[in-house]
């Protein structure tokens, strides 16, 4: 089969190499999946690059993260789900947990329990996109936060696709959104998304704006993915008693100094008004939630984006041949399509 493998950590166009390796075999509770489509998402660059929060070890098949395909062997004993059936593999590795196998490849063995069958409506495109970003939103605001009905949730990088999938969930669940973004030209389409009220940091003050828009109430819960000092503004405007979840760090992205990978928080801001401030992470949250608890949040986004209240942006596909192409694109500003690998006659 071909492999997208990387050689030791680096650049990823400069240490990627398409191999050939052995089909691999599935043990007892494993599958073996003959991938469809697999997405190229930036925390699998920064993987690559040694600047995430795990190391595969190298050499390393890249994608740590998610993919659509078919079954095609149950490992001995394995029970639940057949040969053939379409299924979803999260195969974002657990942290603390094992290594598991990446998904940029024809075939890959993953533990059953990482597996959800998807209906033939849903497409390669969706479904390979399925089990990280929209997965991400629905923790962030249900899990994390507990945001009810009627009540504000800020957050930054709005046009993000956590961003616009935290949008939609909202005005399914009744939650009004504060949006930020950096750029003038993404108000309006943010507002034609669903955001109740947009801030843009090109031309407005952050923390103003909050105040004038939640009034006396203020705003209790936040979501962050810039870091940075975009990050700090959240959590000094948030009310006392406030909760911000922090889950990225795009400020950072380009940054290798570990000092300069800051939040610079207030100490009157997080003392007197005994504001919280705490990470969220996918890959810890995939080493501490049981699996059955794991499967059944995959389900429930499963049904949203079948229900079509989260809308997942149809990708660019890319045969592997084609890495550095599709590569390029997952870094390059305002790419739009997620690029996603394809294998056979995904679509």
């Amino acid at each position: 089969m071909r492999a997208l493998v990387a050689v030791e950590a680096g650049e990823p166009t400069d240490v990627l190499r398409l191999e050939s390796r052995p089909v691999p075999t599935p043990e007892s509770g494993q599958a073996l999946i003959r991938v469809k489509a697999t997405p190229i998402h930036a925390s699998d660059l920064h993987v690559l690059r040694g600047r995430y929060g795990f190391s595969p070890g190298f050499p390393a098949v890249g994608g740590h993260m998610e993919c659509v395909g078919r079954i095609a062997a149950l490992g001995p004993d394995t029970e639940g789900l057949r040969v053939g059936e379409r299924v979803v593999a999260a195969v974002v590795p657990a942290v603390p947990g094992p290594p598991v196998a990446g998904t940029w490849q024809e075939y890959l063995v993953a533990d059953t329990r990482r597996l959800l069958p998807v209906p033939d409506q849903l497409s390669d495109s969706s479904a390979c996109q399925l089990a990280v970003n929209p997965l991400t939103a629905l923790l962030l605001v249900t899990r994390e936060l507990d945001v009810q009905p009627g009540e504000w949730l800020l957050q930054t990088a709005a046009g993000s696709t956590v961003g616009r999938l935290v949008i939609q969930l909202s005005r399914h669940l009744g939650v009004r959104t504060i949006n930020v973004v950096r750029r003038r030209d993404a108000v309006e389409e943010i507002k034609a998304l669903g955001g109740d009220e947009v801030i843009c940091t090109e031309d407005e003050d952050l923390v103003r704006r909050v105040a004038e828009t939640a009034g006396p109430a203020g705003v209790r819960k936040a979501v962050d993915c810039v870091a940075g000092p975009v990050g700090a503004q959240v959590s000094q405007a948030l009310a006392p008693g406030g909760e911000l979840v922090v889950y990225g760090a795009l400020s950072t992205h380009r940054q290798t100094d570990p000092a300069a990978l800051t939040i610079p928080l207030q100490a009157r801001s997080v003392i007197y008004e005994t504001k919280a401030v705490r990470g969220f992470w996918l890959n810890r949250w995939f080493g501490t939630a049981p699996p059955e608890d794991a499967l059944r949040a995959l389900s429930r986004v499963r049904g949203l984006v079948v229900d079509e209240v989260l809308s997942i942006p149809r990708g660019r596909t890319f045969p592997i041949e084609s890495f550095k192409e599709a590569v390029s694109l997952a870094e390059a500003p305002a790419h739009g399509s997620k690029p996603l690998f394809v294998f056979e006659d995904g679509q």
